[in-house]
């Protein structure tokens, strides 16, 4: 069995590698800056997106723009016209409403574009192909899963992507998500005087949910049911013509969500049954896989991180949230793992947005960088290495 050691990797290349980052480490931390100070939702990230597209193309990067109809989506490519793997490095750049960057994807985009631009300082030299993607809406349209339905995917030969955290953690998993909408369409009529004559649409959603609540029982301890009611009627003395009930399930893993809602789906049929409400059943988001880590891929990262002086790495971090990697995960090796900005601070929150440009978050935006592009060189260097992660990814 294949064992990556990181005295493997070249130490005057990777020496290179690291000073490079750290020559345009003003300009890194310029555009991540500029993205915590101006943010944009998903899809509508116009600055953001060309701000990377501009310092990639700088660097000698061919850019496209607008794949899988996103309009705000890129793939910049560095070729060296010589034979070797294709590193593909993962760029964010969408904030959350009222928050800002509350995620931190002004520091993933910013370390996807630094681990590009310095491999591309020596991939010349060595082989082998760049790939750095950006991929919008990470946090309500699911931008990666539209490039992996597209085929973005298909001639790279591992993804990487590093999120800020309030800890450093290996790559782990996170919950396969399935995002259904339950519409019942009942009749109306006046509550009190002419009752026998209406359907009562909420009666449906009232009878999914408690289905639903006597189903969790029967379910395994990692599957998370969630929901609400968006619509409930207009007035209580009308029998409610349409309600609408709004859930997201969850799972470790994708095949066994399929089974749960299948489940849940059979519960909103015989609430519909019992009640003659029609209902009409749509998946109102897009759907998360699980991530899928490629541990062998995770360890050459986590020795890398380590050589950048990254030594607080915990144990692989098992998600409870659901991730668009998880799809990249299925159909390339891929890694996600996680750098620390602040201990105690809560993701989603101003404070996350505001530790993001921080002296502490600069530093780790080079590190971050820097262990992305030294992966990507032992990948190229190495051919047993690359088997050895391609033959995890096709066992898993």
């Amino acid at each position: 069995m294949y064992i990556y050691t990181k005295s493997r990797g070249g130490s005057i290349v990777k020496n290179i590698i690291v000073s490079e980052i750290k020559e345009i480490k003003d300009e890194l931390i310029e555009i991540n800056d500029f993205m915590y100070n101006y943010p944009e939702l998903g899809n509508e990230e116009f600055k953001s997106s060309k701000l990377l597209k501009d310092i990639l193309i700088k660097y000698g990067f061919t850019v496209e723009s607008n794949l899988a109809n996103q309009k705000t989506s890129f793939k910049a490519v560095y070729d060296s016209k010589k034979d070797g793997p294709t590193i593909g490095f993962l760029c964010e750049y969408d904030a959350l409403p009222d928050i800002g960057h509350g995620c931190g994807h002004n520091m993933i985009g910013t370390m996807g574009v630094g681990a590009g631009i310095a491999l591309s300082k020596v991939i010349d030299e060595i082989g082998g192909k760049i790939v750095v993607l950006g991929t919008p809406a990470e946090e309500t349209d699911g931008g990666k899963v539209h490039m992996v339905n597209a085929g973005v995917f298909e001639d790279i030969d591992v993804a990487m992507i590093v999120h800020p955290a309030e800890k450093s953690f290996n790559s782990g998993t996170s919950l396969a998500m399935d995002a259904i909408e339950f519409e019942f369409i009942g009749k109306p009529s006046h509550a009190a005087a002419e009752p026998e004559a209406g359907i009562n649409a909420l009666d449906g959603v009232i009878m999914t949910f408690n289905g639903i609540n006597a189903l969790r029982e029967h379910l395994k301890s990692d599957v998370r049911i969630h929901g609400i009611i968006k619509e409930g009627g207009v007035a209580a003395n009308i029998v409610p013509e349409r309600a609408v009930a709004q859930f997201y399930v969850r799972s470790k893993k994708r095949n066994y969500l399929n089974e749960v809602v299948d489940k849940v789906n059979d519960i909103a049929k015989g609430a519909s049954l019992m009640t003659g409400a029609t209902l009409n059943i749509r998946n109102y988001e897009i759907s998360y896989d699980d991530m899928r880590t490629n541990e062998v891929l995770s360890k050459v990262f986590k020795d890398n991180m380590k050589y950048m002086d990254v030594d607080d790495l915990e144990e692989n971090r098992s998600g409870l949230g659901s991730i668009d990697m998880g799809n990249v995960s299925y159909v390339v090796p891929s890694i996600h793992p996680y750098i620390g900005i602040k201990e105690g601070v809560v993701a989603h929150t101003k404070e996350f947005a505001d530790n993001t440009i921080t002296p502490k978050a600069h530093e780790r935006i080079i590190q971050g960088a820097c262990a992305m592009a030294l992966s990507g060189y032992d990948v190229i260097m190495d051919k047993e290495l690359l088997k050895a992660i391609k033959d995890a990814f096709e066992n898993k």
